[in-house]
């Protein structure tokens, strides 16, 4: 909890001050956040989903002049499913994904980049899928 959830609210708290109108926060939760998470994982879902419920209370406590959103990765080829995810894991997941694969860390990025960008204006307290299709929420 610390780590994924005490430390965006801490964070937002910190950036605060130096925040003018029309700038934008955007936090990193995660799928797990909505599904639970896999075996093993219950802390680690429960603190995505604290944080996306943040950024849907936080955009209503610092709109109109700061917007809050989230993006929620579900299976990107990064050093945490490298570590953490068993490689059979990693392929059912990514033979059930409706684009048949594991995400990019760009594409993740792009996102990000996006939801930062005047681009986004009219959005706050989203907490956006980016999975390939594995879970619609």
């Amino acid at each position: 909890m610390d780590l994924n959830a005490t430390s965006f609210l801490l964070a937002v708290k910190a950036v605060l001050p130096h925040m003018g109108a029309g700038s934008a926060i955007v936090g990193l939760a995660s799928q797990a956040g909505r599904d639970g998470g896999g075996p093993g994982a219950v802390a680690y879902a429960a603190s995505k989903g604290a944080e996306m419920t943040m950024t849907r209370g936080l955009a209503k406590e610092l709109g109109p002049d700061i917007r809050v959103n989230s993006v929620c990765p579900g299976m990107i080829d990064t050093d945490f499913h490298n570590i953490f995810t068993k490689p059979e894991a990693r392929s059912h997941v990514a033979s059930i994904t409706p684009l048949k694969r594991e995400g990019r860390p760009e594409e993740v990025a792009d996102l990000v980049c996006f939801l930062a960008s005047d681009r986004s204006s009219f959005m706050t307290g989203t907490n956006i899928d980016i999975n390939g299709g594995l879970l619609f929420s």
